[in-house]
């Protein structure tokens, strides 16, 4: 067989430092704490709101899908598929689906506060941000997600300041002492 020529490129060391150097955690850690606490903050709000989780629970969920499926028809802020998924599987669950943003909330900010699967938590709430930016909701969203992504790229670094220092460390990633073999990064390419 032929060897075939592998070429690394360096990491840009701006990238570099952001995402992979611990000395950027106390950056991801101010990040952090703001996202979690807007996750936190408002789960708490809908927790504690009968219309988000009391007796009433899932009205607050299907007046707001109803908006956003009138969206579709007449401003047309929301796309047509994904209105059709609101109506047939969202409003018919929106009970359920309200104990689960309420305390879907709750966790991700928690997660991001504690520093606990910081990537997890920023995960979860990029979904959930990207399903309401769906439904025509901006607000503060966008700004959100962007964040969320970013926590998400930093994940190695971003819970350093936090339990996933010794979380992740138990489970083998990503500060664990690396041997490094000579050519050891040319040969696993090579065939």
């Amino acid at each position: 067989m032929e060897k075939k020529e592998v070429i690394f490129y360096p990491e840009n060391p701006v990238t570099r430092f952001l995402f992979n150097d611990t000395r950027s955690a106390a950056i991801w850690l101010i990040i952090r704490l703001y996202l979690g606490w807007a996750w936190l903050e408002a789960g708490i709000h809908k927790v504690a709101d009968d219309a988000w989780t009391g007796k009433n629970a899932g009205a607050a969920v299907s007046g707001f899908l109803k908006g956003a499926i009138e969206k579709a028809s007449t401003t047309h802020d929301v796309m047509g598929w994904y209105a059709a998924f609101l109506e047939t599987f969202c409003l018919p669950n929106a009970k359920i689906i309200s104990f689960m943003v309420a305390y879907g909330e709750v966790l991700v900010g928690l997660g991001l506060i504690v520093g606990l699967f910081t990537a997890i938590a920023a995960f979860f709430g990029v979904l959930m941000n990207v399903a309401f930016l769906f439904a025509g909701t901006v607000s503060s969203n966008p700004r959100l997600l962007l964040l969320g992504i970013l926590v998400m790229l930093a994940w190695k670094v971003a819970g350093w300041y936090g339990l996933d220092r010794w979380a992740l460390l138990k489970l083998g990633t990503p500060w664990g002492k690396i041997k490094k073999e000579e050519n050891a990064e040319t040969s696993m390419f090579n065939t």
